[in-house]
């Protein structure tokens, strides 16, 4: 393992990169790519993060093909998951109506939002269209500062491995992964019309993973002051 740091860096594992370390090996490029780079992540550096999740995640990798999801769940296992506190659904909340998340996407606001809440140091994703998109990242810091919180640092695993700024691609060509992360996401977001149908449904959905051994911890709120 390599090892560059003592105190361990807390990195929030979103819902895509957990796609791309269980996904049947590709032969696109890009696709492949990263694949290796999340695979390297998971067995060269695990040891230097504290790799965390929260309901979000949980709920969205369980959707579709049950085998795929059962090895999205078996890759997450002993992780620690995040409580759903009122701050991260407000600051949800003020992602969206300041348009820096769609509000067709509400679990993206609320990936963001219990990241940064709960002051963890990295949100790595592989999710171009809302999260680690370069400009979208810009309106979000925004709108974290604007609320009085530290912003999580989005990035992509290879950012997180390689500890460097990526240079601004719009958008990637769309690979099998991302499309079946997207439609799954879409799928899953259309089931709510508001927040708290979406917050109610995952209030039950944290009952069933606490049953199902699933460990928890609940971080007071880390704000900074509001800038003015």
């Amino acid at each position: 393992m390599l090892k560059y740091k003592d105190i361990k860096p807390s990195v929030y594992i979103e819902t895509t990169v957990v796609s791309y370390l269980v996904a049947r090996p590709s032969a696109d490029a890009i696709l492949s790519g990263r694949q290796q780079t999340t695979r390297q992540l998971w067995e060269d550096y695990s040891d230097n993060f504290e790799f965390v999740v929260s309901d979000v995640v949980i709920t969205e990798i369980r959707q579709g093909d049950e085998i795929a999801a059962q090895r999205r769940i078996e890759a997450l296992a002993g992780f620690t998951v995040l409580e759903l506190s009122p701050e991260a659904v407000i600051l949800a909340l003020e992602l969206i109506n300041a348009g820096a998340v769609p509000k067709e996407s509400q679990t993206d606001a609320q990936h963001i939002a219990v990241a940064v809440v709960n002051g963890i140091e990295h949100l790595t994703s592989w999710n171009y269209k809302h999260i680690v998109n370069e400009t979208k990242r810009q309106y979000i810091d925004q709108v974290c500062r604007a609320a009085g919180y530290q912003p999580t640092i989005l990035c992509t695993p290879t950012e997180l491995i390689e500890e460097m700024q990526m240079k601004e691609k719009p958008h990637p060509p769309m690979d099998p992964v991302l499309e079946e992360c997207y439609r799954m996401k879409a799928e899953f977001n259309a089931r709510f019309k508001t927040m708290q149908e979406l917050v109610d449904y995952l209030k039950a959905e944290n009952k069933k993973n606490k049953a199902e051994g699933w460990k928890y911890v609940s971080l007071p709120p880390v704000k900074c002051h509001k800038q003015d």
